[in-house]
Protein backbone atom coordinates (compact mmCIF):
# COMPACT_ATOMS: atom_id res chain seq x y z
CA UNK A 1 0.00 0.00 0.00
CA UNK A 2 0.93 3.80 -0.09
CA UNK A 3 2.44 4.40 3.07
CA UNK A 4 1.41 8.31 4.62
CA UNK A 5 3.32 8.09 7.63
CA UNK A 6 5.21 11.59 7.82
CA UNK A 7 8.80 11.89 8.71
CA UNK A 8 9.51 15.35 10.17
CA UNK A 9 13.18 15.61 9.59
CA UNK A 10 13.73 14.37 5.95
CA UNK A 11 10.54 16.15 5.13
CA UNK A 12 12.04 19.40 6.35
CA UNK A 13 15.01 18.58 3.59
CA UNK A 14 12.65 18.28 1.14
CA UNK A 15 10.73 21.14 1.48
CA UNK A 16 14.17 23.28 2.18
CA UNK A 17 15.06 22.12 -2.05
CA UNK A 18 11.68 22.91 -3.21
CA UNK A 19 11.55 26.13 -2.01
CA UNK A 20 15.63 26.50 -3.09
CA UNK A 21 13.91 25.11 -6.71
CA UNK A 22 11.04 27.50 -7.11
CA UNK A 23 8.96 24.47 -6.65
CA UNK A 24 5.11 24.16 -6.34
CA UNK A 25 3.67 20.47 -6.72
CA UNK A 26 0.22 20.18 -8.20
CA UNK A 27 -2.63 18.11 -6.91
CA UNK A 28 -4.02 14.77 -8.49
CA UNK A 29 -6.95 16.58 -8.35
CA UNK A 30 -5.09 19.74 -10.34
CA UNK A 31 -3.89 16.97 -12.83
CA UNK A 32 -7.57 15.68 -13.10
CA UNK A 33 -9.22 19.12 -13.52
CA UNK A 34 -6.59 22.20 -15.22
CA UNK A 35 -9.53 24.33 -14.52
CA UNK A 36 -8.12 24.17 -10.96
CA UNK A 37 -4.70 25.19 -11.80
CA UNK A 38 -3.92 29.02 -10.48
CA UNK A 39 -4.37 31.72 -13.38
CA UNK A 40 -0.44 32.77 -12.72
CA UNK A 41 1.01 29.31 -13.48
CA UNK A 42 -1.12 29.04 -16.61
CA UNK A 43 -0.31 32.31 -17.64
CA UNK A 44 3.81 31.46 -16.62
CA UNK A 45 3.63 28.39 -18.83
CA UNK A 46 2.78 30.58 -21.86
CA UNK A 47 6.58 30.75 -22.16
CA UNK A 48 7.36 27.30 -21.45
CA UNK A 49 7.98 24.61 -23.72
CA UNK A 50 6.24 21.24 -22.88
CA UNK A 51 9.43 19.31 -22.46
CA UNK A 52 11.44 22.31 -20.77
CA UNK A 53 13.24 21.09 -17.56
CA UNK A 54 11.34 23.90 -15.49
CA UNK A 55 8.82 22.90 -12.13
CA UNK A 56 5.96 24.56 -13.85
CA UNK A 57 5.82 21.70 -16.42
CA UNK A 58 4.63 19.57 -13.09
CA UNK A 59 1.18 21.48 -13.99
CA UNK A 60 1.13 19.66 -17.56
CA UNK A 61 1.23 16.43 -15.70
CA UNK A 62 -2.37 15.63 -17.20
CA UNK A 63 -4.60 14.65 -20.69
CA UNK A 64 -5.56 18.13 -21.14
CA UNK A 65 -2.72 19.30 -22.86
CA UNK A 66 -3.33 21.70 -25.29
CA UNK A 67 -1.14 19.46 -28.33
CA UNK A 68 1.41 22.48 -29.28
CA UNK A 69 5.08 21.90 -28.23
CA UNK A 70 5.64 25.35 -26.93
CA UNK A 71 3.28 27.38 -24.50
CA UNK A 72 0.37 25.89 -24.40
CA UNK A 73 -2.22 26.17 -22.05
CA UNK A 74 -5.12 23.62 -21.29
CA UNK A 75 -8.19 22.10 -23.10
CA UNK A 76 -9.98 18.58 -24.13
CA UNK A 77 -8.54 15.46 -23.55
CA UNK A 78 -6.22 14.86 -26.37
CA UNK A 79 -8.21 12.25 -28.07
CA UNK A 80 -8.46 10.22 -31.69
CA UNK A 81 -11.01 8.27 -32.85
CA UNK A 82 -10.26 5.76 -35.36
CA UNK A 83 -12.56 5.41 -38.28
CA UNK A 84 -14.16 2.28 -39.54
CA UNK A 85 -12.10 2.55 -43.00
CA UNK A 86 -9.43 1.65 -41.10
CA UNK A 87 -10.30 -0.67 -38.38
CA UNK A 88 -12.82 -2.37 -40.50
CA UNK A 89 -15.22 -3.08 -37.50
CA UNK A 90 -18.46 -0.98 -36.99
CA UNK A 91 -17.69 -0.48 -33.34
CA UNK A 92 -16.28 3.28 -32.72
CA UNK A 93 -12.60 2.82 -31.49
CA UNK A 94 -11.30 5.66 -29.11
CA UNK A 95 -7.80 6.41 -28.30
CA UNK A 96 -6.61 8.70 -25.53
CA UNK A 97 -3.38 10.53 -26.97
CA UNK A 98 0.00 10.40 -24.88
CA UNK A 99 2.32 12.36 -27.05
CA UNK A 100 1.22 15.42 -25.55
CA UNK A 101 2.62 15.06 -22.03
CA UNK A 102 6.15 16.11 -21.07
CA UNK A 103 8.62 13.51 -22.24
CA UNK A 104 6.05 12.42 -25.32
CA UNK A 105 4.85 9.42 -22.93
CA UNK A 106 1.85 9.48 -20.29
CA UNK A 107 4.29 7.54 -18.14
CA UNK A 108 5.41 11.04 -16.43
CA UNK A 109 2.04 10.82 -14.62
CA UNK A 110 2.90 7.13 -13.27
CA UNK A 111 6.37 8.37 -12.01
CA UNK A 112 4.80 11.52 -10.33
CA UNK A 113 2.35 9.12 -8.69
CA UNK A 114 4.93 7.30 -6.69
CA UNK A 115 7.33 9.66 -6.41
CA UNK A 116 5.33 12.71 -4.90
CA UNK A 117 3.61 10.99 -1.44
CA UNK A 118 6.23 9.96 -0.57
CA UNK A 119 8.14 13.11 -0.70
CA UNK A 120 5.45 15.41 0.53
CA UNK A 121 5.73 12.98 3.95
CA UNK A 122 9.78 13.17 3.61
CA UNK A 123 9.78 9.16 3.29
CA UNK A 124 11.96 10.29 0.44
CA UNK A 125 14.65 12.95 0.95
CA UNK A 126 15.84 14.26 -2.25
CA UNK A 127 18.52 15.76 -0.61
CA UNK A 128 20.74 13.04 0.28
CA UNK A 129 18.81 10.24 -1.93
CA UNK A 130 18.97 9.26 -5.92
CA UNK A 131 15.68 7.92 -7.06
CA UNK A 132 15.70 4.66 -9.08
CA UNK A 133 13.21 4.09 -11.51
CA UNK A 134 13.21 0.60 -13.27
CA UNK A 135 11.27 0.40 -16.60
CA UNK A 136 11.65 -1.17 -19.73
CA UNK A 137 11.42 2.54 -21.63
CA UNK A 138 9.32 5.09 -20.90
CA UNK A 139 9.12 4.96 -17.03
CA UNK A 140 12.23 5.71 -16.02
CA UNK A 141 11.98 8.37 -18.60
CA UNK A 142 8.95 10.02 -16.65
CA UNK A 143 10.95 9.34 -13.25
CA UNK A 144 14.05 10.71 -14.10
CA UNK A 145 12.31 13.90 -15.64
CA UNK A 146 9.89 14.40 -12.81
CA UNK A 147 13.00 13.90 -10.20
CA UNK A 148 14.66 16.75 -12.49
CA UNK A 149 11.66 18.82 -11.87
CA UNK A 150 11.62 18.02 -8.12
CA UNK A 151 15.08 18.85 -7.25
CA UNK A 152 16.55 14.89 -7.00
CA UNK A 153 19.54 12.97 -8.61
CA UNK A 154 18.35 10.05 -10.65
CA UNK A 155 19.16 6.55 -11.69
CA UNK A 156 17.72 5.22 -14.82
CA UNK A 157 17.06 1.34 -15.53
CA UNK A 158 16.50 -0.07 -18.48
CA UNK A 159 17.04 -2.71 -21.30
CA UNK A 160 19.70 -2.62 -23.81
CA UNK A 161 17.60 -3.10 -26.66
CA UNK A 162 15.11 -0.39 -25.87
CA UNK A 163 15.16 2.28 -28.85
CA UNK A 164 17.80 4.58 -29.35
CA UNK A 165 16.00 7.78 -29.00
CA UNK A 166 14.90 6.77 -25.23
CA UNK A 167 18.67 6.68 -24.20
CA UNK A 168 19.93 9.55 -25.85
CA UNK A 169 17.21 11.51 -23.94
CA UNK A 170 17.72 9.80 -21.10
CA UNK A 171 21.65 10.70 -21.41
CA UNK A 172 20.86 14.72 -20.95
CA UNK A 173 18.33 14.25 -18.16
CA UNK A 174 19.37 11.27 -16.12
CA UNK A 175 22.11 10.85 -13.58
CA UNK A 176 22.67 7.69 -14.41
CA UNK A 177 21.81 5.07 -16.88
CA UNK A 178 21.77 1.43 -16.28
CA UNK A 179 21.41 -0.81 -18.91
CA UNK A 180 20.41 -4.65 -18.28
CA UNK A 181 20.44 -7.77 -20.73
CA UNK A 182 17.92 -8.23 -23.25
CA UNK A 183 14.55 -5.99 -23.85
CA UNK A 184 10.92 -5.85 -23.16
CA UNK A 185 10.81 -9.39 -21.82
CA UNK A 186 13.55 -9.36 -19.54
CA UNK A 187 11.69 -7.79 -16.35
CA UNK A 188 13.32 -10.11 -13.75
CA UNK A 189 17.27 -8.71 -15.03
CA UNK A 190 16.06 -4.83 -14.12
CA UNK A 191 14.71 -6.51 -10.57
CA UNK A 192 18.02 -7.99 -10.33
CA UNK A 193 19.66 -4.96 -10.57
CA UNK A 194 17.20 -3.11 -8.09
CA UNK A 195 17.90 -5.79 -5.50
CA UNK A 196 21.34 -5.69 -6.40
CA UNK A 197 21.47 -1.72 -5.52
CA UNK A 198 20.18 -2.11 -2.07
CA UNK A 199 22.65 -4.54 -1.44
CA UNK A 200 25.24 -1.62 -2.11
CA UNK A 201 24.34 0.57 0.97
CA UNK A 202 24.15 3.52 -1.52
CA UNK A 203 21.70 6.35 -0.49
CA UNK A 204 18.62 5.85 -2.59
CA UNK A 205 14.80 4.88 -2.80
CA UNK A 206 13.79 2.55 -5.66
CA UNK A 207 10.20 3.20 -7.16
CA UNK A 208 9.77 0.14 -8.72
CA UNK A 209 6.36 0.45 -11.19
CA UNK A 210 5.56 -3.10 -11.30
CA UNK A 211 4.29 -2.77 -7.52
CA UNK A 212 3.99 0.82 -6.76
CA UNK A 213 0.76 1.67 -5.88
CA UNK A 214 1.05 5.10 -6.81
CA UNK A 215 1.31 4.03 -10.35
CA UNK A 216 -2.11 2.75 -10.06
CA UNK A 217 -3.63 5.74 -8.25
CA UNK A 218 -2.49 7.93 -10.65
CA UNK A 219 -5.02 6.27 -13.67
CA UNK A 220 -7.45 5.48 -11.28
CA UNK A 221 -7.57 8.57 -10.66
CA UNK A 222 -6.46 11.05 -13.77
CA UNK A 223 -7.11 8.29 -16.96
CA UNK A 224 -9.65 7.12 -15.83
CA UNK A 225 -12.11 10.44 -15.27
CA UNK A 226 -9.94 11.69 -18.10
CA UNK A 227 -11.65 9.03 -20.19
CA UNK A 228 -14.97 9.35 -18.98
CA UNK A 229 -14.42 12.95 -20.27
CA UNK A 230 -14.43 12.03 -23.59
CA UNK A 231 -16.92 9.31 -23.56
CA UNK A 232 -19.39 12.20 -22.56
CA UNK A 233 -18.42 14.47 -25.14
CA UNK A 234 -18.25 11.71 -27.97
CA UNK A 235 -20.87 9.14 -27.31
CA UNK A 236 -24.52 9.93 -28.82
CA UNK A 237 -28.02 9.22 -26.92
CA UNK A 238 -28.23 5.15 -27.93
CA UNK A 239 -24.42 4.68 -27.99
CA UNK A 240 -22.77 2.79 -25.14
CA UNK A 241 -20.06 1.74 -23.58
CA UNK A 242 -18.52 -1.64 -23.86
CA UNK A 243 -15.15 -1.76 -22.51
CA UNK A 244 -11.03 -0.76 -21.97
CA UNK A 245 -8.40 -2.36 -24.10
CA UNK A 246 -4.66 -1.98 -22.76
CA UNK A 247 -1.50 -3.77 -23.31
CA UNK A 248 -0.71 -4.65 -19.12
CA UNK A 249 2.87 -3.61 -18.96
CA UNK A 250 3.27 -2.27 -15.44
CA UNK A 251 -0.60 -2.70 -15.12
CA UNK A 252 -0.55 1.00 -14.21
CA UNK A 253 -3.08 2.22 -16.93
CA UNK A 254 -5.28 -0.47 -16.77
CA UNK A 255 -6.03 0.65 -13.19
CA UNK A 256 -8.25 3.39 -15.02
CA UNK A 257 -10.82 0.12 -16.20
CA UNK A 258 -11.39 0.16 -12.31
CA UNK A 259 -12.59 3.47 -12.64
CA UNK A 260 -14.92 2.77 -15.62
CA UNK A 261 -16.23 -0.23 -14.42
CA UNK A 262 -17.92 1.79 -11.26
CA UNK A 263 -19.12 5.14 -13.68
CA UNK A 264 -20.02 2.10 -16.65
CA UNK A 265 -21.48 -1.08 -14.75
CA UNK A 266 -21.05 -3.81 -17.38
CA UNK A 267 -18.22 -2.58 -19.32
CA UNK A 268 -15.42 -4.58 -19.56
CA UNK A 269 -11.98 -4.56 -19.20
CA UNK A 270 -8.92 -6.66 -21.22
CA UNK A 271 -5.82 -7.16 -20.84
CA UNK A 272 -3.03 -7.15 -23.65
CA UNK A 273 0.12 -8.75 -24.11
CA UNK A 274 2.17 -9.73 -27.11
CA UNK A 275 1.57 -12.98 -28.32
CA UNK A 276 5.16 -14.01 -28.52
CA UNK A 277 5.48 -13.67 -24.67
CA UNK A 278 2.11 -14.69 -23.43
CA UNK A 279 2.45 -14.56 -19.80
CA UNK A 280 -0.99 -14.01 -19.40
CA UNK A 281 -2.28 -17.22 -21.87
CA UNK A 282 0.58 -19.37 -21.25
CA UNK A 283 2.41 -18.64 -18.67
CA UNK A 284 5.55 -16.33 -20.15
CA UNK A 285 7.41 -17.61 -22.16
CA UNK A 286 9.68 -15.76 -25.36
CA UNK A 287 10.93 -12.18 -26.53
CA UNK A 288 9.17 -10.08 -28.17
CA UNK A 289 9.18 -6.50 -30.37
CA UNK A 290 6.09 -4.90 -28.70
CA UNK A 291 8.47 -1.77 -26.64
CA UNK A 292 7.41 -1.13 -23.32
CA UNK A 293 5.38 -3.86 -21.90
CA UNK A 294 7.48 -6.26 -19.73
CA UNK A 295 6.08 -9.21 -18.90
CA UNK A 296 6.64 -13.06 -17.94
CA UNK A 297 5.16 -11.97 -14.85
CA UNK A 298 2.29 -10.42 -13.01
CA UNK A 299 2.66 -7.08 -11.84
CA UNK A 300 1.52 -6.94 -8.06
CA UNK A 301 -0.68 -3.60 -8.85
CA UNK A 302 -2.48 -5.56 -11.26
CA UNK A 303 -6.46 -5.93 -10.31
CA UNK A 304 -6.93 -9.37 -11.98
CA UNK A 305 -9.62 -10.05 -10.35
CA UNK A 306 -11.84 -6.92 -12.05
CA UNK A 307 -9.83 -8.48 -15.81
CA UNK A 308 -12.61 -10.09 -18.17
CA UNK A 309 -10.39 -10.60 -21.05
CA UNK A 310 -6.67 -11.88 -21.87
CA UNK A 311 -5.91 -10.57 -25.51
CA UNK A 312 -2.87 -11.55 -27.10
CA UNK A 313 -1.31 -9.33 -29.97
CA UNK A 314 1.38 -10.88 -32.95
CA UNK A 315 4.60 -8.45 -32.28
CA UNK A 316 4.48 -8.31 -36.16
CA UNK A 317 1.00 -6.56 -36.09
CA UNK A 318 2.48 -3.00 -35.04
CA UNK A 319 5.89 -3.72 -36.48
CA UNK A 320 3.80 -3.49 -39.91
CA UNK A 321 1.84 -1.24 -39.00
CA UNK A 322 4.36 1.38 -37.96
CA UNK A 323 5.77 1.39 -41.49
CA UNK A 324 2.11 1.56 -42.79
CA UNK A 325 1.29 4.38 -40.57
CA UNK A 326 4.69 6.36 -41.63
CA UNK A 327 5.95 5.73 -44.80
CA UNK A 328 4.76 7.06 -47.96
CA UNK A 329 3.65 4.15 -49.28
CA UNK A 330 1.15 2.85 -46.39
CA UNK A 331 -0.21 6.73 -46.57
CA UNK A 332 -0.60 6.56 -49.89
CA UNK A 333 -2.44 3.59 -49.63
CA UNK A 334 -4.64 4.38 -46.69
CA UNK A 335 -5.82 7.32 -48.61
CA UNK A 336 -6.71 4.87 -51.57
CA UNK A 337 -8.83 2.98 -49.27
CA UNK A 338 -10.59 6.01 -47.94
CA UNK A 339 -9.47 6.16 -44.62
CA UNK A 340 -9.77 10.49 -43.65
CA UNK A 341 -6.50 12.61 -44.37
CA UNK A 342 -7.13 13.84 -40.99
CA UNK A 343 -6.88 10.86 -39.42
CA UNK A 344 -4.12 9.80 -41.61
CA UNK A 345 -2.25 12.63 -40.45
CA UNK A 346 -2.59 12.31 -36.68
CA UNK A 347 -1.29 8.77 -37.29
CA UNK A 348 2.05 9.38 -36.08
CA UNK A 349 0.91 10.69 -32.69
CA UNK A 350 1.00 6.86 -32.38
CA UNK A 351 4.14 4.17 -31.09
CA UNK A 352 4.09 0.84 -31.19
CA UNK A 353 2.71 -0.05 -27.91
CA UNK A 354 -0.02 2.39 -29.22
CA UNK A 355 -0.42 0.08 -32.23
CA UNK A 356 -0.73 -3.26 -30.15
CA UNK A 357 -3.71 -1.37 -28.36
CA UNK A 358 -5.55 -0.73 -31.28
CA UNK A 359 -5.37 -3.90 -32.87
CA UNK A 360 -6.41 -5.15 -29.77
CA UNK A 361 -9.23 -3.26 -29.60
CA UNK A 362 -9.89 -4.37 -33.01
CA UNK A 363 -9.90 -7.65 -31.88
CA UNK A 364 -12.24 -6.91 -28.72
CA UNK A 365 -14.73 -5.63 -30.90
CA UNK A 366 -14.63 -8.72 -33.10
CA UNK A 367 -14.94 -10.89 -29.70
CA UNK A 368 -18.38 -9.59 -28.47
CA UNK A 369 -19.44 -8.44 -32.13
CA UNK A 370 -20.01 -5.18 -31.23
CA UNK A 371 -21.47 -2.23 -33.99
CA UNK A 372 -21.91 1.02 -34.44
CA UNK A 373 -23.75 2.15 -31.43
CA UNK A 374 -20.77 0.08 -29.33
CA UNK A 375 -17.35 2.21 -28.34
CA UNK A 376 -14.13 1.17 -27.51
CA UNK A 377 -11.55 2.89 -25.40
CA UNK A 378 -8.00 2.36 -25.25
CA UNK A 379 -4.87 4.42 -25.17
CA UNK A 380 -1.73 5.70 -27.47
CA UNK A 381 0.56 5.90 -24.20
CA UNK A 382 3.13 7.68 -26.56
CA UNK A 383 4.24 8.82 -30.34
CA UNK A 384 6.19 7.49 -33.35
CA UNK A 385 9.02 9.94 -32.00
CA UNK A 386 10.04 7.25 -29.74
CA UNK A 387 10.86 4.81 -32.59
CA UNK A 388 12.31 6.88 -35.95
CA UNK A 389 15.18 5.03 -35.43
CA UNK A 390 13.21 1.78 -35.27
CA UNK A 391 11.79 2.63 -39.06
CA UNK A 392 15.06 3.48 -40.32
CA UNK A 393 16.10 -0.33 -38.67
CA UNK A 394 13.38 -1.82 -40.65
CA UNK A 395 13.99 -0.40 -43.70
CA UNK A 396 17.73 -1.32 -43.56
CA UNK A 397 16.38 -5.13 -42.27
CA UNK A 398 13.52 -5.80 -45.00
CA UNK A 399 14.24 -2.57 -47.55
CA UNK A 400 11.91 0.17 -48.60
CA UNK A 401 7.78 -0.67 -47.95
CA UNK A 402 6.29 -0.65 -51.18
CA UNK A 403 2.43 -0.25 -51.95
CA UNK A 404 2.34 -4.34 -51.87
CA UNK A 405 3.79 -4.19 -48.58
CA UNK A 406 0.88 -1.47 -47.60
CA UNK A 407 -1.59 -3.76 -48.31
CA UNK A 408 -0.60 -6.65 -46.62
CA UNK A 409 -0.06 -4.75 -43.63
CA UNK A 410 -3.77 -3.05 -43.95
CA UNK A 411 -5.33 -6.33 -44.86
CA UNK A 412 -3.58 -8.92 -42.68
CA UNK A 413 -3.00 -6.74 -39.10
CA UNK A 414 -6.03 -4.06 -39.60
CA UNK A 415 -9.03 -5.90 -41.45
CA UNK A 416 -7.95 -9.12 -40.88
CA UNK A 417 -7.10 -9.29 -36.81
CA UNK A 418 -9.40 -12.20 -35.90
CA UNK A 419 -10.16 -13.28 -32.24
CA UNK A 420 -7.00 -16.09 -31.88
CA UNK A 421 -5.60 -16.13 -29.24
CA UNK A 422 -7.84 -14.73 -26.85
CA UNK A 423 -9.35 -16.27 -23.65
CA UNK A 424 -12.38 -15.05 -21.73
CA UNK A 425 -11.99 -14.93 -18.10
CA UNK A 426 -14.21 -16.72 -15.22
CA UNK A 427 -12.97 -17.15 -11.47
CA UNK A 428 -11.07 -19.94 -12.09
CA UNK A 429 -9.06 -17.90 -15.26
CA UNK A 430 -8.50 -15.12 -12.82
CA UNK A 431 -7.57 -17.04 -10.05
CA UNK A 432 -4.93 -18.48 -12.08
CA UNK A 433 -3.60 -15.87 -13.28
CA UNK A 434 -3.41 -14.11 -9.73
CA UNK A 435 -1.37 -17.07 -8.41
CA UNK A 436 1.13 -16.38 -10.87
CA UNK A 437 1.89 -13.12 -8.84
CA UNK A 438 3.46 -15.63 -6.06
CA UNK A 439 6.33 -16.72 -8.41
CA UNK A 440 7.47 -12.71 -8.68
CA UNK A 441 6.57 -11.44 -5.81
CA UNK A 442 6.51 -13.57 -2.70
CA UNK A 443 9.19 -16.30 -3.59
CA UNK A 444 11.75 -13.80 -5.73
CA UNK A 445 10.80 -10.25 -4.26
CA UNK A 446 9.71 -11.39 -0.53
CA UNK A 447 6.40 -9.76 -0.27
CA UNK A 448 4.10 -11.06 2.33
CA UNK A 449 1.99 -14.02 0.94
CA UNK A 450 -1.07 -12.88 3.35
CA UNK A 451 -0.79 -9.39 1.17
CA UNK A 452 -1.56 -11.60 -1.63
CA UNK A 453 -4.41 -13.43 -0.90
CA UNK A 454 -5.80 -10.01 0.93
CA UNK A 455 -5.66 -8.67 -3.03
CA UNK A 456 -8.13 -11.50 -4.08
CA UNK A 457 -9.99 -12.00 -0.64
CA UNK A 458 -10.32 -8.69 1.02
CA UNK A 459 -13.29 -6.24 -0.60
CA UNK A 460 -11.85 -3.13 0.29
CA UNK A 461 -8.21 -3.94 -0.66
CA UNK A 462 -8.30 -1.67 -4.01
CA UNK A 463 -10.74 0.54 -2.39
CA UNK A 464 -8.74 1.24 0.14
CA UNK A 465 -6.11 2.15 -2.63
CA UNK A 466 -8.49 3.89 -4.48
CA UNK A 467 -9.37 6.41 -1.55
CA UNK A 468 -5.73 7.74 -1.37
CA UNK A 469 -5.46 10.22 -3.75
CA UNK A 470 -7.53 13.34 -1.17
CA UNK A 471 -5.39 12.25 1.32
CA UNK A 472 -2.50 12.78 -0.76
CA UNK A 473 -3.39 15.52 -1.96
CA UNK A 474 -3.77 17.59 1.44
CA UNK A 475 -0.13 16.02 1.92
CA UNK A 476 0.44 17.98 -1.35
CA UNK A 477 -1.21 21.52 -0.25
CA UNK A 478 0.34 21.46 3.29
CA UNK A 479 3.62 20.66 1.68
CA UNK A 480 3.23 23.75 -0.52
CA UNK A 481 2.24 25.85 1.95
CA UNK A 482 5.59 25.14 3.95
CA UNK A 483 7.46 25.88 0.80
CA UNK A 484 5.44 29.14 1.03
CA UNK A 485 5.56 29.81 -3.29
CA UNK A 486 2.05 28.58 -4.15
Amino acid sequence: MIDLTIHPDRLAHAVARARERNIVIPTFAQQRDPSLIPDDVTERLKSVGLWDLDPLNLFRITWHNEPVEMGGGFGPVNHLEYPSELTGVDARIVTLVGKWFPTGAHKVGAAFGCLVPRLVTGQFDPTTEKAVWPSTGNYCRGGAYDSNLLGSESVAILPEGMSRERFEWLSSVAGEIIKTPGSESNVKEIFDKCNELRASGEDLVIFNQFDEFGNYLWHYTVTGPAIEEVLQATMGAGDAFRGLVVTTGSAGTIACGDYLKQRFPGSKIAAGEALQCPTMLLNGYGAHRIEGIGDKHIPWIHNVKNTDLVVAIDDEAPISLIRLFNEAAGVEYLADRGVPAGTIDRLPELGISSVANLVGAIKFAKWYGLGPDDVVVTIATDSIDMYRSRLAELEAERGPFTAEDAAVAYERYLLGAGTDWMAELDEHGRRRIHNLKYFTWVEQQGKDADELDAQWDDPDYWTNVQQLADPIDRLIEDFNRQVGLA
